[in-house]
């Protein structure tokens, strides 16, 4: 399933998957960034995000069901449009959205800087 955003972000896509409780895939044959969130104990089965390094506001997720049975494939029992790939999905783009719109609250609002006994006694 395709994940799509439509304006850009300050922070960087490495952030905002590992805000979203996933971690880097090192994949030497990959072509594409990648992370992982577990949905259990075990390794499989897990979500997989993967993030377009020529647009990274598509993201693609599906849930990888088990390890490529065969040397030399990919093929994994993949999983990419059910109601829990749908969930997830619905979850990741609320969680992105909502990053996105702290750290621009963040940088549009600088503290004022008040004295040391300013600070103290909150005057």
């Amino acid at each position: 399933m395709k994940i799509n955003f439509k304006q850009k972000f300050r922070q960087n896509s490495d952030f905002l998957a590992r805000r979203c409780g996933y971690g880097l895939v090192r994949d030497p044959r990959a072509t594409e960034t990648s992370y992982a969130r577990r949905l259990g104990g075990n390794i499989y089965p897990r979500f997989h995000l993967y993030i377009n390094s020529e647009d990274p506001l598509v993201l693609n997720l599906h849930i990888d069901q088990k390890q490529a049975s065969y040397e030399g494939f990919t093929a994994h029992s993949g999983d990419y449009d059910s109601d829990l790939i749908k969930q997830e999905a619905e979850r990741i783009y609320n969680q992105i959205l909502q990053e996105s719109q702290t750290a621009n609250q963040e940088q549009q609002e600088p503290e004022s800087k008040k004295g040391f006994w300013a600070g103290l006694f909150g005057k």
